[in-house]
């Protein structure tokens, strides 16, 4: 009987939380969905340039890949830095010399296989002849070194979300934000002042996440680490400030960990660990709407292509666009806590 008592109870608080019960349904249906789509999407399409192409190859070229022909090398290779082509291809007499853009491992294999599969036929000892360079990275880069960026900013992006939003509902269980709000405090310093002290916290994280990402796991760093850092906390200001807008819609430490699988890992999808190409297009929109999206892309931008702050600088704005736009709405969803 008293078994059976501990369980009705149970079965009773979450029934009765209607919230709960829509997130615990609803949430992994959502991440499996996603999953079915990323998976059976299409195959990646190498996109490759043709530097002035022999007719006898260009008439006997097999599809397969998107083709744009150039009539001199320099078009190339800007289109190359433009990231608008995955590989260029130039000829020396019938010697074909590829030139790889390099920072995603899993094109590289495409575009190589493709030059393979396509001028096998047409040539003898093709592979063996097949001269190979890279813009950036290497032919020995390693998928952690494509897939790390992406997945430092996840777990930045994590864990800040997760420290200020349960921060942020002890603040509201215990009493003392509404002790706070019942002074002369204006909202907006409310938020700031929140955001100012979580900030700093989270910046030591990030900054130890990050240095030992690069320097213990040796992770590829072809940029300026101090550039690294202006995402990263660009990149925890958002998290931050989000973590703390979401907890105003829970009630508790456990309704707060269910929203992971909604505002949290559904970015991890559209931030380049999966490559956005492949995934069908009327989901693919979702992408730039994500703080991570920004980051990850920048991450690897300075990390593996050795960028610097004039080719982060859009990515820096619009997370730095995110973060002001959650304390506004951090700055409204205080109204209903204000009693006086």
């Amino acid at each position: 009987m008293r078994v059976k008592a501990v369980v009705t109870r149970i079965l009773q608080q979450i029934f009765r939380d209607k919230r709960t019960i829509g997130l615990l349904i609803f949430a992994p249906i959502l991440v499996l969905t996603m999953l079915h789509l990323i998976f059976n999407g299409d195959d990646y399409t190498p996109k490759i340039g043709m530097v002035d192409v022999p007719d006898m190859i260009s008439d006997n070229l097999d599809t397969g890949a998107e083709v744009t022909y150039y009539t001199e090398e320099g078009s190339a290779e800007k289109d190359l830095e433009k990231q608008l082509i995955d590989g260029y291809i130039t000829f020396t007499g019938n010697k074909p010399s590829a030139y790889l853009e390099g920072s995603d491992p899993m094109v590289n294999g495409e575009v190589i296989r493709w030059i393979h599969s396509t001028f096998a036929p047409l040539q003898k000892n093709s592979q063996e002849d097949l001269s190979v360079h890279f813009l950036h990275g290497a032919n020995d880069m390693g998928q952690f070194d494509y897939f790390g960026p992406v997945l430092l900013g996840f777990f930045v992006f994590f864990f800040v979300f997760i420290i200020a939003g349960v921060s942020f509902i002890r603040e509201r269980t215990t009493g003392t934000l509404e002790r706070l709000l019942s002074t002369p405090i204006r909202k907006w310093e409310l938020v700031t002042g929140y955001t100012i002290g979580f900030g700093t916290i989270t910046l030591l994280q990030s900054t130890l996440i990050a240095a030992y990402a690069i320097f213990v796991l040796d992770m590829m760093m072809e940029g300026s680490f101090f550039h690294l850092l202006m995402i990263i906390l660009a990149l925890a200001l958002t998290a931050l400030t989000l973590g703390i807008l979401i907890s105003s819609f829970a009630n508790n430490e456990l309704q707060m960990i269910q929203f992971i699988p909604l505002v949290v890992i559904p970015q991890l999808f559209f931030s380049g660990l999966f490559h956005l190409e492949t995934i069908s297009d009327w989901l693919s929109w979702i992408g730039p709407l994500t703080p991570l999206y920004y980051a990850a892309e920048a991450l690897r931008d300075v990390m593996v292509r050795g960028y610097g702050l004039s080719e982060i600088y859009n990515e820096l704005v619009v997370m730095i666009g995110f973060s002001c736009l959650f304390i506004f709405l951090n700055i409204l969803s205080l109204r209903k806590y204000r009693k006086i």
